[in-house]
C-alpha cells in the first residue's frame, strides 16, 4: 500500500514562512490547486495582502500569524487552524533565514538565530501537526531545505549546516512516519530569486524565478519521492562534487565561487 498523498478535498494545507519568497508563491499555487491554505508568518500585513491576492483562485488563503521560534505559539496555531478550518493534511515547513557568516569574522548570534528559525522553527510546528496526523492515520509533511546541505559553501556555515540538519532530520523521521502513513519529503532547491539569495556574495548558477521553483515543488508534492530537488543539473552536480576527496573539493568550489581570487589576511 502506497503512502498517503494529500489532496485539496481531504483538508487543509499549512505553510510557514508564507509572507515572502517561495512560501508566498507556493501558498498562491496551492490555492490555485483548490486548497484552503493556512498561511503563517510574523508579518500580519503581508499575510493579509497574500490572502487578498488569492482572490479568484479555486481555493483560498487564510492568515494565521505566528512566530515559528515559539513552541507554544506553533502548537496554538495548529489547534486554531484545525478548529477554524479543518484537519491539516499537508504541512510545508518553509520558514527560514540566511545570515552570511565569514570565517574571518564569525558571529555566534548569527548561528543561534539561524538554528532557532531554520531548525527549531520546523520542530515546533512538526511535533504538534504529526501528533494530529498520527491520530487520523494519514498526512503529508514537507520541509524546505537547500542544496547547500550537500557540502560547505562560502558564507554558508550557519545556513548550510541548518539545512543539512533538516535533511538528516527528515530522512531519520521517514522510517517511523512511514509506519503511521505520514509521508515526509525534503525540498532542496537550488538558487531561487528571493530576498534571501540577494545576500549571496558569489555567483549563483541556474538561478531560478520563484514562480518556476514553486511549480516544481507543487509537482513534487503531488507526485514526487522523498527528495524534491531542482534544477537537477545543479543539484546533481553538487551531489557529485561532494563525493570527491576534500583535497579536490575545496579548490574546485573555491574556483567555482570565486573565493580563490580573494586576498588572504
Amino acid at each position: 500500500m502506497s503512502l498517503y498523498r494529500a489532496r485539496p478535498q481531504d483538508g487543509i494545507a499549512w505553510i510557514t514562512g508564507a509572507s515572502t519568497g517561495i512560501g508566498r508563491q507556493l501558498a498562491l499555487d496551492l490555492a490555485a490547486e483548490g486548497y484552503t491554505v493556512a498561511a503563517t508568518a510574523r508579518d500580519e500585513e503581508r499575510l493579509a495582502t497574500l490572502s487578498q491576492d488569492a482572490a479568484g483562485r479555486k481555493g483560498r488563503i487564510v492568515p494565521f500569524p505566528a512566530d515559528v521560534t515559539e513552541s507554544a505559539a506553533m502548537a496554538a496555531t495548529v489547534e486554531a487552524i484545525e478548529r477554524e478550518l479543518g484537519p491539516i493534511v499537508l504541512a510545508v515547513f518553509n520558514a527560514g533565514t540566511y545570515y552570511p557568516v565569514r570565517g574571518t569574522e564569525p558571529k555566534a548570534e548569527r548561528y543561534v538565530r539561524t538554528y532557532q528559525i531554520n531548525v527549531f522553527g520546523v520542530v515546533f510546528g512538526l511535533v504538534p501537526v504529526v501528533e494530529r496526523m498520527k491520530s487520523r492515520g494519514r498526512g503529508q509533511v514537507a520541509i524546505t531545505g537547500s542544496v547547500t546541505a550537500y557540502g560547505g559553501l562560502p558564507t554558508a556555515s550557519a545556513y548550510g549546516a541548518s539545512k543539512a540538519a533538516l535533511t538528516n532530520m527528515a530522512a531519520s523521521l521517514k522510517f517511523d512516519l512511514d509506519l503511521i502513513n505520514v509521508r515526509i519529503q525534503i525540498i532542496n532547491p537550488g538558487f531561487v530569486e528571493t530576498p534571501l539569495t540577494e545576500k549571496n556574495e558569489f555567483p549563483m548558477p541556474a538561478l531560478m524565478p520563484v514562480d518556476k521553483a514553486s511549480r516544481r515543488i507543487v509537482q513534487g508534492l503531488t507526485s514526487g519521492g522523498f527528495e524534491i530537488t531542482f534544477p537537477r543539473r545543479l543539484s546533481w552536480a553538487l551531489k557529485a562534487v561532494n563525493m570527491l576527496p576534500y583535497w579536490l573539493y575545496f579548490p574546485i568550489m573555491a574556483k567555482v565561487t570565486g573565493w580563490d581570487r580573494r586576498r588572504r589576511g
